[in-house]
């Protein structure tokens, strides 16, 4: 969905959106407005190379590109954040794993989508790539919160720059947002399978299936039990844990296997 492999325009574009993506992890000192600054212009240079990809020739699609727009969808969540909360202190790794995810799309370009297939089929995918996005939020946040209670049960200082009870709110902004897409995602494979992806095809039981629904069901768990049974901290981070985890492999993980150690594409 992002780029094709052999084109050089991209390959300059995509190299060079790393290397800004990449200096205000490796910059010593650099000033905050400045770092800022060039997280958003690798966003906005990200956003271009996605389109650029997208509009320039036959769409691809595969686990790196989802990566990248997960990564991408990620950043601007951060790039948002910082705005209200300046001591966020993500910054380096988040740069450093948007770099990554920009320079895999060019060893790993995805399968052409079939010219037949239908014209609904990116919007499909675009759904389930925000669920993606949404739920990465929530795992970063948790994963901050995790840190912030760690470090305040040793009675040492937090090193998250938000406080604890906001990341916790945080967390689940994100996981009920992306229960509710996930939720389309899912609705409108079922209800337009055929459509989307050729007759017959609405109820397969294939693996992406049986993790997307498996995943469903832990989020809509772990909602319920925050909701009803006040589940918070560390068992809650687990629940969402693994409900990323069995929707990671829903497709990313199972089209990495694919792509890369079996070499198919379909």
């Amino acid at each position: 969905m992002i780029l094709a492999s052999g084109s050089l325009s991209n390959h300059v574009l995509a190299w060079t959106v790393a290397g800004i993506y990449l200096m205000p992890a490796v910059v010593p000192r650099m000033a905050l407005g400045s770092a800022r600054l060039l997280v958003m212009l690798a966003l906005l240079m990200h956003a271009v190379l996605l389109g650029v990809g997208w509009l320039g020739g036959a769409p691809r699609f595969g686990f790196a590109p989802a990566l990248s727009i997960t990564v991408w969808l990620v950043g601007c969540v951060y790039a948002v954040e910082s705005q209200f909360y300046p001591q966020l202190r993500i910054r380096r790794v988040m740069c450093v794993l948007a770099a990554i995810s920009v320079l895999m799309p060019l060893a790993f370009p995805g399968a052409a989508l079939h010219p037949s297939a239908s014209v609904w089929l990116p919007l499909h995918l675009a759904l389930g790539v925000a669920c993606y996005g949404l739920f990465g939020a929530a795992v970063v946040h948790a994963w901050l919160m995790g840190r912030a209670e760690s470090r305040m049960r040793h009675a040492s200082e937090t090193d998250s720059g938000v406080p604890l009870l906001t990341l916790e709110r945080l967390t689940f902004r994100f996981v009920g947002a992306g229960f509710v897409l996930l939720t389309a995602t899912l609705g409108a494979g079922l209800l337009f399978g055929d459509a989307l992806y050729g007759p017959g095809k609405a109820l397969r039981l294939d693996h992406k299936t049986v993790f997307s629904v498996l995943s469903w069901l832990t989020f809509a768990a772990l909602l319920l039990g925050r909701a009803r049974y006040g589940w918070r901290g560390r068992r809650a981070v687990r629940v969402l844990y693994a409900g990323t985890g069995l929707l990671f492999l829903a497709y990313v993980g199972s089209r990495f296997v694919m792509e890369v150690f079996l070499g198919r594409m379909a």
